[in-house]
């Protein structure tokens, strides 16, 4: 059937359309040179804007750069350096370490767990911007599954759960995590059973972000799809072999052009209106909301593969068979028990508007870690805002990465005054 061949479908479809983009790209060359005079009149405007924005629509959009090369720190510019600190064949932990600032070693340590759902982790920029004056910041950076090879092996949720345990790990104790929409299941369970195995690098504090902790609880379309199809009906519709002449040739994968159709048909009308709105912002001369638009949407488009094994054990996992707020997640045999968790402190936030983890979805972690005490718990609703608005824009800037880092502030003074162990290791019952 065609949906087998879907991915070399869509390769033909962008090797097809090359020789039109590159007349494209010759017309609004043409028409964007001051030295021709029809640039200035109303049809060299419109042809060339017409033009950006049929390159735009059938570009490649490959792998973006996080781009942070200096932070303002107490009114002063500093470099800021990224480098990789930890490193396994679908994952890279990065570091953006600040070169010469006197306070960097005594400020606490920031894991942010970039969500493995279709975008690169570049889409939390924001994020780890809003942390670099106050955090040594390490984000996961998940590899492209198209871009691994099958002789690396596989790779499912319980080797995310592996890899977020060895970073702690090799973090050591007292760190600080921030979980943004996916990640806040393996990241909880990754939590829980390293407290049921008295891992002295338990993190200090677990911050939980629009995630699918109980997709039971104010579901969303998102939540109703998987529910109504089932795991088999994903396996056959979803899943792709990658195309030659990619590094993974041969793997199964999810494809990243199949999750971007999904999440923009879920709002389409707003994406139409979006591009028509560049079209007339290029026309008219407003640079900066054209601008504005091809930071969003460079990044938006940008999608990467999952591998199979990941992505279905995620979708019957989390949102079909709800294992973890049932109490019958495991991970490689071991129950995920969730009422194990007593040293580590527990956010939530949510967005009042959010369309892809509804409201009470990441609260219902409150009301699974029965353990951990009410002093080391925080719930935060954030009025106004959608899914992207928790971890990107105005209002989280403003509101809530404040709170956060207050949150994680207060934490580290309880953990002082009860003399929490800070060595890695086992902890003795």
């Amino acid at each position: 059937m065609l949906r087998d061949y879907s991915y070399q479908l869509y390769e033909m479809a962008h090797a097809a359309l090359l020789p039109a983009r590159a007349v494209s790209d010759a017309t609004h060359f043409m028409f964007c040179n001051p030295l021709n005079p029809l640039s200035a009149t109303a049809f060299g405007k419109n042809v060339a804007a017409g033009a950006e924005l049929f390159e735009r629509l059938t570009r490649r959009y490959g792998k973006p750069n996080f781009g942070l090369k200096r932070v303002a720190i107490h009114g002063v510019e500093r470099d800021v350096a990224e480098e990789i600190v930890w490193s396994r064949p679908f994952c890279n932990l990065l570091h953006f370490a600040r070169p010469g600032l006197p306070e960097a070693e005594s400020q606490p340590k920031l894991l942010i767990v970039a969500p493995m759902s279709g975008h690169y982790a570049t889409l939390l920029r924001g994020t780890v911007e809003a942390f670099l004056p106050t955090h040594r910041v390490y984000v996961t950076d998940w590899i492209d599954a198209r871009m691994a090879p099958l002789a690396l092996g596989r790779f499912d949720l319980d080797d995310y759960v592996d890899y977020l345990r060895a970073m702690l790990e090799h973090l050591g104790p007292g760190v600080h995590t921030l979980g943004v929409c996916q990640p806040a299941v393996p990241l909880i369970a990754a939590v829980a059973l390293m407290e049921a195995d008295g891992d002295a690098c338990v993190p200090a504090s677990m911050t939980l972000m629009g995630g699918p902790i109980d997709t039971r609880r104010s579901p969303t379309a998102v939540n109703a799809l998987a529910e109504r199809r089932g795991v088999e009906w994903f396996r056959a519709n979803c899943l792709q072999t990658v195309p030659f002449p990619y590094p993974g040739f041969g793997r199964r994968v999810y494809p990243g052009y199949l999750q971007l159709s999904g999440f923009m048909a879920m709002n389409l009308d707003r994406h139409v209106q979006a591009h028509l709105d560049m079209f007339n912002h290029l026309v008219s001369g407003d640079g900066d909301s054209a601008e504005k638009h091809r930071e969003f949407y460079d990044e938006y488009l940008a999608v990467m593969d999952l591998a199979a094994e990941y992505y279905m054990q995620t979708i019957e996992t989390v949102f079909v068979r709800h294992l973890l707020p049932k109490g019958e997640m495991t991970h490689r045999g071991q129950r995920v028990d969730l009422a194990a968790i007593r040293r580590c402190a527990l956010m939530t936030v949510e967005g009042e508007k959010d369309d892809i983890s509804g409201v009470g979805q990441t609260a219902a972690a409150h009301d699974l870690c029965v353990n951990v005490p009410d002093e080391k718990k925080l719930r935060h609703l954030q009025p106004n805002v959608g899914h992207y608005g928790v971890f990107n824009g105005s209002r989280y800037r403003a509101e809530i990465a404040p709170r956060i880092a207050a949150f994680q502030a207060r934490i580290d003074e309880l953990d002082r005054s009860n003399g929490r162990l800070r060595r890695c290791g086992k902890v003795r019952a």
